[in-house]
C-alpha cells in the first residue's frame, strides 16, 4: 500500500451522530443498548476516540442495525478543500 500525498491528509471518521438521527435515536439510548457510558460514546461520536474494543463496536453496531463501514468511515482532506468521505471500491 503506497504511503499518503504528501499534500493529503487521512483520519477516521466516526458517523455515529448522523445514525443516530436517522434512527430516531439519542447517545443516551444508544449507551443504555450497549452498556457503555455516554461519556465514552461521546468521545467517539466527537471524533475524539483512539482506539475501540471490537466487543463496543459490534455492539453499537447490533443496536444500529448497522455494518462497522457504515459507522466508520475513513476521511480524505487535501490542502485544496474540506474533508469529504473516502469512497469503497465495489
Amino acid at each position: 500500500m503506497a504511503p499518503a500525498e504528501v499534500d493529503e491528509v487521512h483520519d477516521v471518521h466516526c458517523r455515529l451522530d448522523e445514525l443516530l438521527a436517522e434512527r430516531g435515536l439519542t447517545l443516551t439510548r444508544l449507551a443504555e443498548l450497549v452498556g457503555v457510558s455516554v461519556v465514552n460514546l461521546s468521545v467517539l461520536k466527537n471524533d475524539r476516540a483512539r482506539a475501540i474494543r471490537f466487543s463496543t463496536l459490534q455492539a453499537i453496531c447490533r443496536a444500529l442495525d448497522c455494518e462497522i463501514g457504515d459507522l466508520i468511515v475513513l476521511r480524505r482532506a487535501d490542502a485544496a478543500g474540506p474533508a469529504v468521505d473516502a469512497v469503497r471500491a465495489g
